[in-house]
């Protein structure tokens, strides 16, 4: 490996003792798991022996006895960090720690973001700093991977320093067929004690027949004693079948074959079974449906500006998926082997917990927004997990997960909570203002956005109800419905009209702020909405009243659950 001299001048001195690599990786969407398998990939290649992890998979306390280390990190909402870090990123922040406790370690981070964000790539840019301070040498600038950017990357290599060979890489397992009489193993989802058993309970539609967007309400029963808090996340995992008839396997889908791991420097999906078929693996283990984005260019030459702007065009620009790249390419037939290469993990499908335990005692209630759209393309496409929910009949069973989310509330009964949720961000609000009401507190806001009063307003009647008895104060701004050619309200302008009462609530009485909802615009407006209010009626000046609310932030008054 590459170590650097004592004298600190920064060089680099060749060992050929060890050539050992630890990547980890903290993930939300599965992003920074693909890039640090390609990390590890080209690794390999250069005869690096990598080991790739999930952060939360990774025993903190073993980090001191690594040599070099690969930091793979993503960014949630605002700048927080995954969830996958919190354990490590935890540890690291402990006060007790030397300032030369890995003094041993080189390390480089490499992180993932939007600069549709204003802190972008934020975790990646703390542990860099936090590493460094605990003595690490951070071997390269810190590499940041933009959502925004057409290639994806920011900091890509010079041009001199890339000289991977080419080919097509080896796949990561080898298959082997069985007999049809072999018993199978319990599948490993079924045993995961983070997984339970569901009931339907209730599949309802809850916006008008006539509307576009088609959006459920689901509950769900359960024989265990669950728990989980406002703002957690059921998670689901389920893909549909159709492929198979595409792809020409649709004969051989029911075939059982065992899948041993020959590459362990890459990842294979979460609870794989060691015995499986390919209706299995493209049902449960492996996403057809996710967006082509890079794996072409290690099939082809990507040598001159023009195919890289006709590879931008064909796959990312259109948003192509995998298999609408294998359909116009009828005839290409991709190795069983391949599959897991060619195919990221199908990843838990997260939904937002619209009910609490207190009202509704081994249930768990879900609000739903059936995806279905046209790409640019032309082409129809649906949710692969909200399809197979909107076909869920009353009785049906299914394995549904709990994972903590971001919200926390108030200890304090006397602390307000201002609730900001856009359509389906509706859901976590409602397990927010349940559980309050459930304890008595009446000082909570909810600002809800949709198109039409009449159309979308999820459970309006609810949140008519606890407002006339005086358990919520209900403010709702209806996009779609003013006189044509009159500028639409939406939450931010109602928090302006109610500038002083956000100052009251948010500044005097120092309450709590969540948004949930889309992560376009909306998250920024409301901030500014909020800043305007402190700046107005809290005396502050502009740019302290942006400080404010960043301040707010980092006590965690400011809460985001938003998504792209």
């Amino acid at each position: 490996m590459f170590t650097h001299d004592d004298h600190g001048t920064g060089e680099y001195q060749y060992s050929s003792v060890s050539r050992e690599l630890l990547i980890l990786y903290a993930t939300e969407t599965g992003t920074a798991q693909e890039a640090a398998d390609r990390i590890a990939r080209e690794c390999r290649r250069v005869h690096f022996h990598c080991r790739v992890q999930s952060m939360d998979a990774y025993p903190p306390e073993t980090l001191i006895s690594e040599h070099l280390v690969i930091f793979v990190v993503s960014t949630t909402g605002w700048g927080a960090e995954p969830r996958a870090m919190s354990s490590l990123w935890n540890m690291l922040l402990r006060s007790d720690l030397p300032d030369d406790l890995f003094e041993n370690m080189d390390f480089c981070v490499f992180g993932l973001g939007d600069t549709a964000y204003e802190k972008f790539c934020w975790p990646a840019k703390k542990l860099s700093r936090r590493m460094q301070s605990l003595g690490g040498y951070e071997i390269c600038s810190r590499g940041e991977g933009d959502e925004q950017h057409r290639m994806g990357c920011l900091y890509p290599l010079p041009h001199e320093q890339d000289n991977v060979p080419a080919g097509r890489p080896p796949p990561r397992v080898s298959l082997n067929n069985i007999g049809s009489d072999t018993s199978l193993n319990p599948d490993p989802l079924d045993e995961d004690t983070k997984f339970y058993t569901a009931s339907v309970k209730c599949n309802r539609r809850i916006t008008a027949e006539n509307w576009s967007q088609d959006v459920r309400h689901f509950e769900f029963s359960f024989e265990d004693d669950i728990k989980y808090n406002p703002g957690d996340v059921a998670l689901h995992q389920r893909s549909t079948l159709f492929f198979l008839v595409t792809m020409g396997w649709a004969n051989v889908a029911d075939d059982f074959f065992t899948v041993e791991h020959t590459m362990l420097d890459q990842t294979l999906p979460d609870h794989l079974p060691k015995i499986v078929s390919l209706r299995i693996l493209f049902t449960r283990y492996l996403d057809f449906n996710a967006l082509e984005r890079e794996k072409l260019d290690e099939f082809v030459s990507i040598e001159g500006a023009d195919v890289q702007d006709e590879m931008y065009d064909y796959c990312q620009r259109v948003r192509r998926t995998t298999w609408e790249v294998l359909s116009e390419f009828r005839p290409a037939r991709i190795p069983g082997e391949y599959v897991f290469y060619l195919f990221p993990p199908l990843r838990p499908r997260e939904f937002s917990i619209a009910s609490t335990i207190e009202f509704h005692p081994r249930e768990i209630h879900l609000c739903v927004a059936i995806v279905r759209y046209r790409t640019k393309l032309k082409n129809h496409r649906k949710g692969v997990c909200t399809s197979y929910l909107s076909g869920l009949q009353l009785g049906d069973t299914l394995r549904i997960g709990l994972r903590k989310g971001f919200i926390s509330l108030p200890t304090n009964p006397n602390t307000p909570v201002v609730c900001v949720g856009l359509g389906t961000g509706i859901a976590p609000m409602c397990a927010v203002i349940e559980q309050r009401i459930y304890k008595g507190h009446t000082n909570t806001t909810l600002y809800f956005g949709c198109r039409s009063a009449h159309k979308d307003q999820h459970y309006h009647t609810e949140w008519e109800s606890h407002a006339e008895e005086r358990k919520l104060r209900y403010r709702v701004a209806c996009s779609r419905d003013g006189p044509e050619g009159v500028k639409r309200t939406y939450v931010q302008d109602l928090m302006k009209e109610d500038a002083q009462y956000i100052w009251t609530i948010l500044g005097q009485q120092r309450g709590i702020l969540i948004i949930s909802g889309s992560s376009n615009k909306m998250p920024s407006a409301v901030r500014e909405a909020v800043g305007g209010a402190v700046e107005r009626f809290g005396g502050k000046s502009n740019a302290e009243a942006v400080e404010y609310v960043s301040a707010m932030e980092r006590e965690r008054r400011l809460i985001e659950e938003c998504w792209s």
